[in-house]
C-alpha cells in the first residue's frame, strides 16, 4: 500500500493507492473520494464491546474498511476538522496512546482499541476515564486540529504540554498531569490550567491549536456570546 499525506498544515488530505485486495479502515466519515473498483463497509473491528469502548473515549462505534475487491484503486481521506495528518509506523513493540478524535486511518495490521486511565488522570486530564490506545503493525494515520508538531525527548528529558494540545505518545512514555502553576489560582489566572509533564526517552506529538480554545474564542464572536458584537 502507497499513500501520501497532501497538503500538509490546515487542510491535508490522505490519498491511498490499494492493490487488488488489500484494505484500509479509517474513521467513520472519513472517505472524501475513491475509485470505482473501492467497496466501502462498515465494521467495529473486534466487535461490539470495542465499539462501545471507542464510544467511551470519543471516538465513533464504526469504521470504514475501504477495500480493492475489484482491482487497484484509490482513496481520498480526510478528517473532520481543520489540521494536519501524520503517519505513524507501528512495528508491534509498544503502543500509541491517543487523545480523541486524534484517529484517521490505518492498515490492515492496526488495531483501534481504548485504554482506561486511573482515577485522578481520568479527573483531571479533561479527556475523561478512556483514551484511544492504538496497537499491532503497520502504518496509523493521526489527524490534529492545526499542525502536528513533533517533541523529541531523550532519556531523563521533561517537557511540559498543555493538556488541549496532546495529540499521541508512546504508552512507555512516564508521564503526569499537575497544575500549570504552583497554585490553583495562579493556573487559573494564567490560562492554562492542567498540563502533562512527560519524561523522555520518546517522541511526543503536540498539535499547534487547542480546539477547546478556539470554541471559546468562536462562541465570543457569535451573536448572544459575550464578546460585544458579531463577526462585523
Amino acid at each position: 500500500m502507497k499513500y501520501e499525506v497532501m497538503y500538509q498544515g490546515a487542510f491535508a488530505l490522505l490519498k491511498v493507492k490499494l492493490d487488488r485486495g488489500e484494505t484500509v479502515k479509517a474513521e467513520s466519515g472519513a472517505m472524501v473520494s475513491m475509485s470505482p473498483s473501492i467497496e466501502v463497509s462498515g465494521t467495529t473491528d473486534g466487535g461490539i464491546m470495542r465499539g462501545l469502548g471507542r464510544m467511551l473515549s470519543g471516538e465513533t462505534f464504526f469504521f470504514q474498511e475501504l477495500s480493492a475487491a475489484r482491482g487497484s484503486g484509490e482513496v481520498l481521506l480526510a478528517p473532520s476538522s481543520v489540521g494536519d495528518i501524520q503517519a505513524v509506523e507501528l512495528d508491534g513493540s509498544y503502543k500509541l496512546l491517543v487523545q480523541k478524535d486524534g484517529f484517521l486511518a490505518g492498515t490492515s495490521g492496526i488495531e483501534v482499541s481504548t485504554k482506561m486511565q486511573n482515577l485522578s488522570r481520568g479527573l483531571l486530564s479533561g479527556e475523561g476515564f478512556f483514551i484511544v490506545e492504538i496497537s499491532g503493525r503497520g502504518t496509523v494515520f493521526l489527524s490534529s486540529f492545526g499542525a502536528i508538531h513533533a517533541i523529541n525527548l531523550g532519556a531523563g528529558e521533561e517537557v511540559v504540554v498543555d493538556n488541549g494540545h496532546l495529540v499521541a505518545w508512546p504508552d512507555y512514555m512516564n508521564y503526569t498531569i499537575e497544575k500549570a502553576s504552583k497554585g490553583w489560582m495562579n493556573s487559573l489566572k494564567s490560562g492554562e490550567g492542567l498540563v502533562c509533564r512527560f519524561r523522555g526517552e520518546g517522541v511526543v506529538l503536540i498539535q499547534s491549536r487547542n480546539p477547546k480554545g478556539f470554541g471559546g474564542w468562536l462562541k465570543k464572536l457569535l451573536p448572544g456570546g459575550g464578546g460585544g458584537g458579531g463577526f462585523l
